[in-house]
C-alpha cells in the first residue's frame, strides 16, 4: 500500500511537486482527525463541578447567571 500524496504549491515560482506523505505527516494528520478524547483530569473537573452544582441544587444555566 502506498502512502497518501501530498501536493506542494510554490506559489512565487508555480512549482508544484507531489509526493508521498512521511511517516511523520501521516501520523499528524490521524491525530488531527480523531475524535476529540478529554483527559482524565478534565473528566473529573467535570463531575466535581456537577456535583457541586447538584449539592447547590442548581444546574448550570444558572450558576452562569450567578457569576455574570
Amino acid at each position: 500500500m502506498t502512502n497518501p500524496i501530498i501536493t506542494i504549491h510554490n506559489a512565487e515560482t508555480n512549482e508544484v511537486i507531489e509526493r508521498e506523505m512521511t511517516t511523520e505527516e501521516i501520523a499528524w494528520l490521524e491525530s488531527a482527525n480523531a475524535p476529540y478524547q478529554p483527559t482524565e483530569e478534565e473528566i473529573k473537573a467535570a463531575a466535581d463541578k456537577a456535583a457541586l452544582l447538584a449539592k447547590l441544587g442548581i444546574t448550570a444555566d444558572e450558576a452562569k447567571l450567578l457569576l455574570s
